[in-house]
């Protein structure tokens, strides 16, 4: 009698596995999207560490701003001038603004031309010439260098009032290199907009706050803004004086 051979089973298509060169394609577009998706995630991971920061420096802002109308920290000593505005020289509005030259940038710690203080952890604030001022940052994004300075219209009395200029520079600036600030025309506040952690060189915040009691009249507050308008007409700026 005669066997029949066995013939093996045929396999169909979806029974069969994946071959070697078939996973290292699959492996290869893998990695090309990671690729290519992955200076996105670094972006979006540097945006949001920066607006920490930006926030954070803006919050160590306004605590120094709240502390010195209350009384709780002392005003800066340093001092710069404006000319009182004239109907020839008039002042607009971006004369309000900080620079170099209203506000020098600080060039040590202990730099005598300017007053710098330094934000704590615990949310104190303390003047850096001071010895028991301690400021060896353990937290870049919680303590921050307060630069403050009043400006001020010559020939004007305390009750006048003054305006503060402000910069506040991460913990972790360097001193022993060259701070930045904005100048006339260029601006050099850190922006959140980077693909990078910032230039911890470059101030996160920079802004200026009128402070004033209750003895302080508009006419003193008109005489530090100045008061500039524009002459629809022709566009020239015409100086209007306080009434």
């Amino acid at each position: 009698m005669m066997k029949r051979k066995l013939q093996p089973p045929i396999r169909s298509s979806s029974d069969s596995g994946f071959t070697i060169i078939e996973s290292l394609m699959g492996i290869v577009v893998v990695a090309i999207l990671l690729a290519s998706i992955a200076p996105v995630l670094v972006m979006s991971t540097a945006i949001r560490v920066q607006s920490r920061r930006i926030e954070k420096a803006t919050q160590a802002a306004n605590t120094f701003v709240d502390g010195v109308k209350t009384g709780s920290i002392e005003a800066p000593s340093i001092k710069f001038e404006l000319d009182p505005p004239t109907k020839e020289v008039p002042r607009d509005l971006a004369d309000s603004l900080i620079d170099t030259d209203k506000m020098p940038i600080p060039v040590s710690k202990t730099d005598p031309k300017v007053n710098l203080y330094f934000l704590k952890t615990d949310g104190t604030i303390c003047l850096v010439s001071n010895e028991k001022c301690k400021t060896e940052s353990t937290n870049p994004f919680e303590e921050f260098y307060i630069q403050a300075a009043q400006i001020i219209v010559k020939d004007s009395n305390p009750n006048d009032g003054y305006r503060l200029g402000l910069r506040v520079y991460r913990g972790d600036v360097d001193f022993s290199k060259t701070l930045k600030a904005s100048k006339d025309d260029i601006k050099t506040v850190e922006s959140p907009i980077t693909g990078t952690l910032g230039n911890k060189q470059a101030p996160a915040v920079e802004r200026t706050v009128d402070i004033g009691n209750r003895n302080t009249t508009f006419q003193a507050l008109c005489s530090r803004l100045g008061m500039v308008v524009i002459n629809k007409e022709d566009g020239t700026k015409e100086y209007q004086p306080c009434q």
